[in-house]
């Protein structure tokens, strides 16, 4: 009759106490191929793992309880470069806290919705003169907003500057225009601007004429996560006051990153173009309902 072999390396129940890791998980390295015995026993089909592949097996469950896909784990795993292997966890690892960050970020929004008093949004109507400005104009995708709007203020930042090369002294906070198709379809015109007294034309910059308009404006306070938000707040409030919306929404960059990196200082001042639905543009009934309707913008220059 024959007889089972005895073998020196450590069975998977062993190797699971040494490892704190279950049986039931070991068995599940072995089928991705993660975490292969040295040894399986032809009759009893027993697993053999060594001692010196704990480290191993450890490793395997912490990129597992970071949410490792197998695949980059075989790769980590498989590389014996260093640099390849912290690469790997890295690019990883960015992909995490950019997750932590959209559910801070929503749950934050949740707590300022769900709150039993909110704090009641201070909104204002206000006549906003004409105003000329460098700008970088485009068609952008709603995903796309927030990096192109970083290339557009780069762009004017270069080339708003003296003769000597220095940035001119603000003559006003930068600001964005945003079609409110943006926003409908997800995707839409997107003007972003800074005052100035001579826009020039240089490269995508050049001198845009904002119009003259009745702004409903309420501050945001901190980063933008939950400035949709606030956003609502106005809009409940232009509906209330029965104000019509008439163009697209102005944001107004009063302290940004470009002033901080404490977000919790940042102040954005959104604007809507409202008009009276009873009386026409200018006026401030108190009652009435929401409509649109939404002016073009004048570009000055080629």
């Amino acid at each position: 009759m024959q007889t089972a072999r005895v073998h020196t390396g450590l069975t998977i129940g062993e190797f699971a106490r040494l490892t704190h890791l279950s049986v039931r998980t070991l068995r599940r390295y072995h089928e991705a191929d993660l975490l292969l015995p040295v040894h399986v026993d032809e009759l009893t089909s027993y697993r053999y793992c060594t001692a010196e592949q704990i480290p191993t097996a450890q490793v395997i469950h912490r990129l597992r309880e970071l949410d490792v896909p197998l695949a980059t784990v075989r790769r980590i795993l498989d590389t014996a470069d260093p640099v390849v292997r912290s690469e790997l966890v890295t690019e990883h690892l960015r992909r995490l806290e950019s997750v932590l960050d959209r559910t801070r970020a929503a749950v934050r929004s949740l707590r300022r919705l769900l709150a039993p008093e909110p704090a009641p949004v201070h909104v204002e109507v206000r006549p906003v003169p004409e105003v000329r400005v460098a700008a970088v104009e485009g068609d952008v995708e709603l995903g796309d907003v927030l990096g192109w709007y970083a290339g557009a203020m780069a762009e004017l930042d270069a080339v708003l500057r003296d003769p000597v090369g220095e940035p001119l002294e603000p003559v006003g906070p930068p600001g964005g225009v945003y079609d409110n198709t943006l926003f409908e379809v997800g995707r839409g015109h997107v003007v972003v601007h800074r005052p100035s007294t001579d826009p020039p034309t240089r490269g995508r910059v050049h001198p845009v004429t904002l119009p003259a308009v009745e702004l409903a404006v309420a501050v945001h306070v901190g980063d933008h996560d939950d400035i949709d938000v606030t956003y609502g707040e106005v809009g409940a409030w232009v509906a209330a006051n029965a104000l019509g919306v008439a163009g697209p929404v102005r944001e107004t960059y009063l302290v940004g990153p470009r002033d901080t990196a404490d977000a919790a200082r940042w102040r954005t001042e959104i604007g809507w173009p409202v008009f009276s639905v009873t009386t026409g543009p200018g006026q401030r009934p108190p009652a009435g309902r929401v409509t649109g309707g939404a002016p073009d913008l004048r570009r000055d220059g080629p």
